[in-house]
C-alpha cells in the first residue's frame, strides 16, 4: 500500500482566518512523496527538506546525507506556485516525467482541475502536455486590462515578512516596487530590520532557476544589492537604522522614472510594464492559434475540456471523468467535464483506430457577427494525433443545429423528433451537395456522425432517455476569415488585387443560393469566408467553412439581393484601408460577372443533370429541399447577368466614384 503524502507545512490550499493562503509557493518531492510549503523561497524549502532528511537518518543511527546524494535529492525538487485559483507546476521541460510525478502526487491532495503547468511557451511542454491529451491544462494568459491588473493584484506575496514582491511565477523573480520598498518605512524598529534583513540576503541569491530570488523593478543600475550589501542591520540602533533606510529609499527613488513610482494598476503605463515583467519572455501567452496553427480569431475563444491518450492500444480517458462522477453536485467539474467531449473521443478512436491522443475544445461563442438564431449551436475543435505521423489532424465538430433533443423540446413525440432529425440531416447533406453543384467552394470532406446524450430538456417526463444527437466533422481550414484581415495586410496593393478577385469568385454562388438569415439578410463576408494563403501570404482562395442559411431565400429575384453584394466593397473598415478603391471595386465586380457567367453557362449545357439531381426527393412546395432547388436553378437561368452587376455596380459608394463624400447609410 502507497504511504500517504508528507505535507511539510501547511496543506498547499489552507487558509488562515481572513480567507488568505497560508502558502504562496511550494515544493514537491516525488521520490520521497513529499510536499513543503514552509515560508520561505524555493531554495530554502529545498534545504529544510535536505536537512529533514539528515535529521531522520542520525535519528535511525545512520549518517547524514552526503554532498552527492544531496544534490541528486535538490534536482530531484519540483517547484510549485499556489494562488487562489489552485496550484500551478514549474517543470523542468528537459524531464517533463518529473512535472508528472509530482502532478500524480499533488492529486493526492488537490483536485486536477485545479492543478496546470506553466512554461507552457516551451514546445517540449507543450508537445509533453497534449500526448496525455490535457489541453484544458493550458490556459492563455490575460489579454484585457481587467484581466491584467488581477493577475498584478494576484501575484503579490511575500517570503517571511511583509507582502511586498510581486512574484513572477514563471521565473521566480520576487519583484519589489519602490512603493512597496518606501511602505515598509512605516513598520516598527524590530520589523524593519527583519525586512530590510531579508530584502538584503534574497536579493543577492539566485533561486534553483538562476534568476534573483528578488530584484528592484525598474530600478536598473542606479540601485541594487550592492547598495543593501555593505550594512549590518543587526548592529545598528534604532536611529542608525532608519536614517540608513531613508538613504536606501531616497537612492531607489531617484533610480526610478518619476512616472512610475506609484503601483497604479489603472494605469495604463504602469500595468503594462509590471505585466511584462511578471510574464516573462519565457512564456509569452500561449493562444490555441499558436499551440495548433489555428487563426488568430480563435484566440480566447477555445475552452479546452478533458480527453484521452491512447497507451498500448488502451484508452486512457483523463481521470478527471472519474472525479465529475463521484461529485455529480460540482458545477465546475460538469461543465469542464462535458460528456460529448468523451462520446466525440470514442468515435474519433473507432473511426481513425491508430491515435496516440485526442484533445477536444469547446468554441466558445460565435465567431461570426451575424445575429444569433434558433437551434442548437454547439461548436467543438478536435486534434489529434496518429502514430507514425508527424502532423496532427484538427476537425471542426458542429452539432446539427435541429436534432431530437431539440424537436422533443418543442412537443414532438419520441417517435416524430426522431424521423425529423433525420430529415433535417438528409437536407443538411443535400443543401452540400447542392451548393457543390452550383460551384460553391467548400471543404472536400465532411462527415454526419451520432453521439448519445440524455435528455433532459423540457419535456420533464422524459427525463434521463437517451437520444441521438447528429454533427458534422470537417478538417479544419488553415487561413483567416474575409471579414477579420489584419490591417496592415491592406497596405499591400497586391494583396488587395488578389482579395478582391477572390471575393468577386465567391460571391456568385453564394448569391445563387440564397445564402440568408432567417429575416432574409444576406450571409456573406461575415465570418464564414475563409481565405487560404501561399507561402508568401498571398491569397489563393476562399473556402465556405459553414453553410448556413443556403437555399434560405429561395424566392426572391437575385437582383434583390445587389446591395447586400455591394458591401464587401463598402465595407467601411475595408474601404478606408484600401490604397485603390475604385481598382478593388471593377475587380470584384469582373470576377463576380465571370463566375457568375460561368456558373449560368454550366447550368444550361447540362440542364438535365441539374434538374434530375433531387428528383427522388420528395417534392413540396411549402419549402422542401427538392422544392427549393428547383426554384434556385430557374432563378439563375432567367437573371441577365449584366444587368445584375450593374445594380450591384450602383450601390457601391467608394471614394472614386462619390468624390469627397462623408458616409452615408446604404439603402435598398
Amino acid at each position: 500500500m502507497e504511504r500517504k503524502v508528507r505535507i511539510i507545512g501547511e496543506h498547499p490550499l489552507a487558509r488562515d482566518e481572513h480567507g488568505r493562503l497560508k502558502s504562496q509557493i511550494g515544493t514537491v518531492f516525488p521520490e520521497h512523496r513529499a510536499v513543503v510549503t514552509i515560508p520561505g523561497v524555493h531554495a530554502t524549502q529545498r534545504q529544510a527538506f535536505l536537512d529533514l532528511l539528515s535529521r531522520e537518518l542520525q535519528q535511525q543511527g545512520q549518517p547524514p546525507l552526503g554532498a552527492e546524494e544531496a544534490h541528486r535529492v535538490w534536482q530531484s525538487a519540483v517547484d510549485l506556485v499556489i494562488e487562489d485559483q489552485g496550484v500551478l507546476i514549474r517543470p523542468d521541460p528537459e524531464n517533463m516525467s518529473l512535472a508528472f510525478a509530482a502532478d500524480e502526487l499533488l492529486q493526492e491532495l488537490v483536485s486536477k482541475q485545479r492543478i496546470r503547468f506553466l512554461y507552457l511557451r516551451d514546445r517540449r511542454v507543450r508537445e509533453a502536455i497534449k500526448r496525455r491529451g490535457e489541453c484544458w491544462r493550458i490556459n492563455p494568459l490575460p489579454r484585457w486590462p481587467a484581466e491584467m491588473k488581477q493577475l498584478i493584484l494576484d501575484s503579490r506575496m511575500g517570503i517571511a515578512e511583509q507582502e511586498i514582491y510581486y512574484y513572477n511565477r514563471i521565473t521566480g523573480v520576487r519583484l519589489l516596487t519602490y512603493q512597496q520598498f518606501a511602505s515598509v518605512g512605516c513598520l516598527g524598529e524590530s520589523a524593519l530590520r527583519r525586512q530590510l534583513a531579508e530584502v538584503q540576503r534574497f536579493s543577492g541569491q539566485l533561486n534553483p532557476q538562476g534568476y534573483p530570488e528578488i530584484e528592484f523593478f525598474l530600478a536598473g543600475e542606479g540601485f541594487s544589492h550592492a547598495d543593501l550589501a555593505r550594512y549590518d542591520f543587526s548592529t545598528m540602533t534604532g536611529a542608525q537604522l532608519l536614517a540608513v533606510y531613508r538613504q536606501l529609499r531616497d537612492k531607489f527613488e531617484q533610480a526610478v522614472p518619476a512616472e512610475l513610482r506609484s503601483d497604479d494598476p489603472d494605469d495604463p503605463l504602469w500595468r503594462n510594464r509590471m505585466f511584462a515583467a511578471l510574464v516573462g519572455s519565457e512564456d509569452d501567452p500561449v493562444s490555441e492559434e499558436e499551440m495548433l496553427g489555428l487563426s488568430h480569431e480563435f484566440f480566447m475563444q477555445i475552452e479546452w475540456l478533458p480527453g484521452g491518450r491512447i497507451e498500448e492500444g488502451e484508452l486512457i480517458f483523463d481521470p478527471l471523468f472519474d472525479e465529475a462522477a463521484q461529485h455529480p453536485d460540482d458545477p465546475e467539474l460538469a461543465r469542464l467535464c462535458d460528456e460529448k467531449s468523451k462520446k466525440l473521443i470514442y468515435n474519433f478512436v473507432r473511426e481513425y483506430g491508430d491515435l496516440e491522443y485526442v484533445n477536444i475544445g469547446r468554441v466558445m461563442g460565435s465567431l461570426s457577427h451575424r445575429q444569433a438564431s434558433l437551434g442548437r449551436r454547439d461548436v467543438y475543435i478536435a486534434e489529434m494525433k496518429q502514430r507514425g505521423r508527424a502532423e496532427e489532424i484538427i476537425n471542426i465538430i458542429r452539432m446539427q443545429k435541429w436534432g431530437v433533443r431539440e424537436r422533443l423540446d418543442e412537443g414532438k413525440s419520441l417517435l416524430q423528433a426522431i424521423i425529423e432529425s433525420e430529415e433535417y440531416t438528409e437536407y443538411t447533406l443535400d443543401r452540400r451537395l447542392g451548393c457543390r453543384q452550383l460551384g460553391m467552394n467548400l471543404p472536400p470532406r465532411v462527415t454526419a456522425h451520432r453521439i448519445s446524450e440524455r435528455y433532459m430538456g423540457n419535456r420533464k417526463d422524459l427525463h434521463g432517455i437517451l437520444v441521438w444527437s447528429p454533427y458534422f466533422q470537417r478538417d479544419y481550414i488553415r487561413g483567416i476569415a474575409t471579414d477579420k484581415i489584419p490591417r496592415h495586410r491592406y497596405q499591400n496593393p497586391e494583396f488587395c488585387r488578389r482579395l478582391a478577385v477572390l471575393l468577386g469568385k465567391a460571391a456568385a454562388p453564394n448569391m445563387v443560393v440564397g445564402r440568408c438569415d432567417l429575416w432574409g439578410n444576406v450571409l456573406f463576408d461575415d465570418g464564414d469566408e475563409v481565405i487560404v494563403e501561399d507561402h508568401q501570404g498571398m491569397p489563393v482562395d476562399i473556402i465556405v467553412a459553414d453553410l448556413t442559411g443556403t437555399f434560405a431565400d429561395y424566392r426572391r429575384e437575385l437582383v434583390c439581393f445587389a446591395a447586400a453584394y455591394a458591401e464587401p466593397v463598402n465595407f467601411r473598415v475595408r474601404e478606408k484601408l484600401l490604397p485603390d478603391p475604385a481598382e478593388f471595386a471593377q475587380l470584384y465586380l469582373d470576377s463576380f460577372r465571370e463566375r457568375f457567367v460561368a456558373i449560368q453557362r454550366e447550368y444550361r449545357q447540362r440542364q438535365r443533370a441539374f434538374d434530375t439531381l433531387f428528383k427522388h426527393c420528395r417534392r413540396d412546395e411549402a419549402g422542401s429541399f427538392a422544392y427549393r432547388w428547383e426554384c434556385v436553378l430557374a432563378r439563375l437561368n432567367r437573371t441577365d447577368p449584366d444587368e445584375l452587376v450593374r445594380q450591384i455596380s450602383a450601390h457601391i459608394d467608394t471614394a472614386a466614384q462619390t468624390a469627397n463624400r462623408s458616409p452615408t447609410t446604404q439603402t435598398d
